[in-house]
């Protein structure tokens, strides 16, 4: 019984012992990288936050200080007091939320009918609409502006919404996704008397949930952070957007960098926000669309 048990605790050592190899080399310059080029790139993060808590003689104290002293939060009432931030920030959350719902709900539409419905025409059709993404967004500014104002809709919300509401982008993504998903589902729903609107809305829409997530997390991005088209379509200081209203903050001869750290932070939060709730729906979204 004395061997046996000796036995027994020998063989199952021995296992624990292989399940904890040492690092490699390898492993540790990997780790090393990573860490490094995480640094870089939070840092400007960490820098625009530090900046924002500082006074306005800290800002440009030699050498820099990253860590604030002493540490304020007077630059973002400063924000609210040099402009109206709180419309600025209004008019960016209507315009993003509508555009990204159009876009989501348009390229979810488009996908699925390039994926599953077959009609003369449809992969030339579709590699059409897919090379309008190597047409540079200042191209199409020009004509844009020019149907916007023969419309009359200068300064207005659908002239900030309408043209971000679709992109070969998010049609490309989503068709990728409808092409994995099994046919069995839809031969089901047809032999119950279902059409393809009937299974888009009941059945496709439900299981793309993180594709969309992930082109809604993508739009949102693009329709907050744009500033050249609402330059261009806007001249009302009541219908500018959050980067456009902070590009005010900047004089001609000399900016308050402080403030404008402050006012850019408040810019960056929702970002931040929506990606740290959808990511996980954006990670299983590129995996189940095979986009690396």
């Amino acid at each position: 019984m004395a061997d046996m048990a000796i036995f027994a605790e020998t063989s199952m050592s021995r296992p624990t012992a292989r399940m904890r190899p040492g690092l490699r080399l390898s492993d540790i310059a990997t780790y090393i990288l990573l860490f490094a080029g995480a640094a870089v790139m939070l840092l400007p993060f960490a820098w625009m936050v530090s900046t924002s808590l500082k006074t306005t003689g800290a800002t440009f104290v030699t050498p820099p200080q990253l860590l604030p002293d002493p540490a304020t939060l007077d630059n973002y009432a400063k924000v609210f007091d040099s402009a109206p931030v709180a419309q600025f920030l209004l008019n960016s959350i209507f315009v993003s939320v509508t555009s990204t719902a159009l876009m989501v709900l348009f390229c979810a539409m488009s996908g699925y009918a390039f994926a599953r419905i077959a009609f003369k025409g449809r992969t030339v059709l579709f590699y059409a609409y897919l090379a309008t993404l190597m047409i540079p967004q200042q191209v199409t500014l020009t004509p844009l502006f020019i149907i916007m104002n023969f419309l009359g809709w200068t300064n207005t919300y659908q002239a900030l919404i309408l043209p971000s509401s679709f992109g070969a982008f998010g049609t490309f993504l989503l068709r990728q996704f409808f092409m994995r998903l099994p046919r069995e589902i839809e031969e089901a729903a047809f032999m119950d008397g279902a059409g393809y609107i009937r299974i888009f809305f009941t059945i496709a829409i439900h299981l793309a949930r993180p594709a969309l997530a992930t082109l809604g997390v993508f739009a949102f991005m693009a329709s907050w952070n744009s500033f050249l088209w609402p330059l261009i379509i806007t001249t009302d200081q009541s219908m500018m957007t959050l980067p456009l209203g902070l590009s005010a903050l900047q004089g001609r001869w000399t900016t308050d960098w402080n403030v404008l750290m402050a006012g850019t932070v408040i810019g960056t939060l929702p970002i931040i926000a929506l990606y740290v709730f959808a990511q996980k729906y954006i990670i299983r979204g590129l995996s189940h669309t095979g986009l690396k």
